[in-house]
């Protein structure tokens, strides 16, 4: 199986599409699509566990199945049947059908979910004599349709739960950041393991984690299951030999230090929580502080802030008062630091008084947001840090 290549769509946050392609080709996939909303690629089956197993930036692996054109309810229903279902999965398991679109002309996204599922369900019935259940809310496979004017295309989710779960989450906290929005930030930011890391207000945690698990190498989707386990093409040989041999490249220790912070109690419980059920609870240098009563650790490093925009704090008179405040600490206490704050509040450079060196449009869910580059230079409000001389010669 692992000589055939596939046909694969892996999506993620609206923002991170060139961050995720750059990921992908780091995993070993050679030739890429990028399209707003995700990646395309063709691959091995073994390179389809390895980027579920290892990408902080996809938020699903989506197997195609099928395409075809269309031009009716009927040519939808006539493709879907056409595939090869029963070879994929058994008619015990239970299903769910998700259908998308962009400027399809047929009328009714919900009555083409019904057809798709009917044609799923009628070719069971014919090779198996038996049809799966549907069960819409913790499904053993996934179905992915997605329709433009013309095409139908046929997708088999081979993640189950986003990849975003990573499994280490043990309680839901009010507006979480993604664990791959979080991912994308620190790369976005350029962080490397060897700089020295703080997040102030961490909330439960998950920016500090992502940088953990970077830095100690420990892949995202180690703690976790995948919807391929379940396919009847599954090889568990092969997909055991890649586990341990992505489990033997993990590191015993952070290189450099990751501080986290926030100023209420509980979040600093989850948040330690979090890490321990990560297994990395004493990687991460966390403690209960107001963020303006923190010092920096280090003369130089990177700061990833995700503040409250109207989320979690109540009222916006308190965030026009706090961010020039926000400004003014790190202008006397972080010269010399790269500082990213994600934000989707657009008044945020002026409030804070510093021009930012990058503006990156980002998506936090449904949540048009921005990611602002300050570099903290001693004393400038408005000056940025000089380039790096150039090697003479």
């Amino acid at each position: 199986m692992d000589s055939t290549k596939r046909r694969f769509f892996a999506p993620c946050p609206r923002g991170l599409e060139g961050v995720l392609e750059t990921e992908l080709h780091g995993l070993g996939v050679p030739a890429t699509t990028k399209t707003e909303g995700g990646i395309g690629f063709t691959a091995p089956w073994s390179t389809m566990y390895w980027v579920n197993l290892k990408s902080h930036i996809a938020s699903r692996v989506l197997w195609e199945v099928g395409h075809s054109p269309y031009r009716s309810e009927e040519d939808v229903y006539r493709a879907a049947y056409a595939l090869a279902w029963p070879e994929w999965f058994a008619p015990s398991q239970t299903i769910k059908v998700k259908v998308s679109a962009r400027r399809c002309p047929l009328p009714s996204l919900d009555f083409l979910t019904l057809r798709i599922k009917d044609a799923v369900c009628d070719k069971f019935v014919a090779a198996r004599h038996r049809r799966p259940s549907v069960d819409t809310e913790r499904p053993n496979i996934r179905l992915d349709a997605f329709l433009d004017q013309q095409t139908v295309t046929f997708y088999l989710d081979t993640s189950g739960e986003p990849l975003f779960k990573r499994g280490h989450r043990i309680g839901s906290v009010e507006a979480p950041l993604r664990e791959n929005l979080a991912a994308g930030i620190l790369r976005l930011a350029g962080w490397t393991p060897k700089e020295i890391l703080l997040d102030p207000m961490c909330g439960s945690g998950t920016i500090p984690l992502e940088a953990t698990l970077m830095a100690r190498q420990i892949p995202p989707g180690i703690s976790r299951n995948f919807a391929f386990e379940r396919l009847l093409i599954h090889d568990s040989q092969r997909w055991g030999h890649l586990r341990e041999a992505a489990r033997a490249k993990q590191l015993a220790d952070v290189p450099s230090a990751i501080y986290a912070s926030d100023h209420d109690p509980a979040m600093v419980k989850i948040a330690q929580r979090t890490f321990q059920s990560a297994g990395v609870g004493i990687d991460v240098r966390l403690k209960q502080s107001d963020i303006l009563d923190f010092e920096a650790p280090a003369d130089q490093g990177v700061m990833v802030i995700n503040p409250p925009y109207g989320v979690r704090l109540s009222q916006p008179d308190e965030l026009e008062s706090f961010y020039p405040k926000l400004g003014d600490w790190l202008k006397q206490r972080f010269a010399g630091w790269r500082t990213y704050i994600l934000t989707g509040d657009a008044r945020v450079p002026k409030l804070i008084g510093l021009a930012p060196s990058k503006r990156i449009p980002l998506f936090n869910g449904a949540l048009e947001c921005r990611l602002y580059e300050f570099l903290i230079v001693q004393g400038g409000a408005r000056r940025r840090l000089a380039p790096p001389p150039q090697p003479i010669g």
